[in-house]
């Protein structure tokens, strides 16, 4: 009596074929996964720009005295109605790091572009410094280029 060894071809084939019917249906869903992490990514950055502003809010509001410019962990923060304004020397002195988005003004306030999206002006955060004293600014997630 002669033993087998190893796998027979019909073992192999199936094996195969499943794996082939596991590939089909999970590619195109880990191929969606880029897009739905670029959004996340921006809205982490609009989460942080928010928690910024407020944190610039409580200290003008601390410093009772109108205050045009507030420090925050070393860094002096210009100011605009009680928040922080919508330049470099502003909103983006409250963030730490903005490593992979781009900051640049825009046409109505400061853009916050993820540099790895397709189309990086529309994978972005915009904050527009308030119009009127204590009114919150205006956050904008832009996440149809992501």
């Amino acid at each position: 009596m002669q033993r087998q060894a190893g796998f027979t071809l019909i073992e192999l084939i199936t094996v195969i074929v499943i794996l082939g019917i596991l590939a089909a249906f999970a590619i195109p869903r880990f191929a969606g996964l880029e897009t739905q992490a670029r959004v996340a990514t921006v809205k982490g950055m609009a989460g942080a720009v928010k928690s910024g502003a407020a944190l610039v809010h409580a200290l003008y509001i601390a410093d009772g005295s109108n205050p045009v410019t507030v420090t925050m962990e070393g860094e002096s923060v210009a100011i605009v109605n009680g928040y922080p304004s919508d330049a470099a020397t502003g909103i983006v002195k409250t963030l730490q790091d903005i490593t992979g988005f781009t900051s640049a003004a825009s046409s109505s306030g400061w853009l916050l572009s993820f540099t790895n999206a397709p189309t990086a002006a529309t994978c972005s955060v915009e904050y527009i410094e308030p119009t009127a004293l204590n009114t919150p600014p205006t956050v904008t997630i832009l996440t149809a280029g992501c």
